[in-house]
């Protein structure tokens, strides 16, 4: 049987994405609970470069998608779960440019210019003010949150399409095997 697939491309931007925001993720969660020292430092620069970098890949990605868009889902598939895919997608591509965008923000706010990979200098985009970057500091924590929910829910259903419905979704976005 022939599965309509991704493209290489998007295949390689999808997972390159989802583990870049697994490791920036959990680095995110467990650098704020350290003390103040220049390891925590250290963290925040590394945070604050995949952040862009992954600003970066979803760009490229949405270019991508734009001219290259998903492969139908089965004929089998039910609206309601067409609506619902269709809406987890979105979410996800909005929260992917707002996440990192807020994190800018926040940086601006709270006087931390983001120097991307320690060369780059990137502009601030707000004037310094201790409470807007506490706002855009929750606003981040609260976009990341909503991220990991819809991160689990999206891997939570790609399983149930491939162990319990057994219709080919989830393979859609894997390497074919070899014969």
């Amino acid at each position: 049987m022939r599965i309509d697939r991704y493209t290489s491309t998007a295949m390689a931007l999808h997972w390159l994405v989802a583990a870049m925001l697994l490791i920036s993720v959990t680095v995110g969660l467990y650098m704020t609970g350290l003390r103040f020292s220049p390891e925590k430092l250290k963290l925040y620069n590394w945070h604050k470069w995949a952040g862009v970098t992954i600003f970066i890949l979803v760009l490229i990605r949405c270019g991508w998608r734009v001219f290259h868009p998903a492969p139908p889902l089965p004929a089998t598939t039910p609206a309601w779960q067409r609506r619902v895919a269709a809406a987890t997608h979105l979410l996800f591509y909005l929260l992917m440019i707002a996440i990192p965008l807020t994190g800018w923000l926040m940086s601006s706010a709270k006087g931390f210019q983001t120097v991307y990979f320690g060369v780059i200098p990137l502009p601030d985009l707000l004037e310094k003010s201790e409470a807007l970057g506490k706002l855009l500091e929750r606003t981040h924590r609260l976009l990341n949150y909503t991220m990991i929910a819809l991160a689990v829910a999206h891997v939570a259903g790609a399983l149930k399409h491939h162990f319990i419905d057994k219709d080919d979704i989830l393979r859609r976005m894997l390497p074919a095997r070899r014969a």
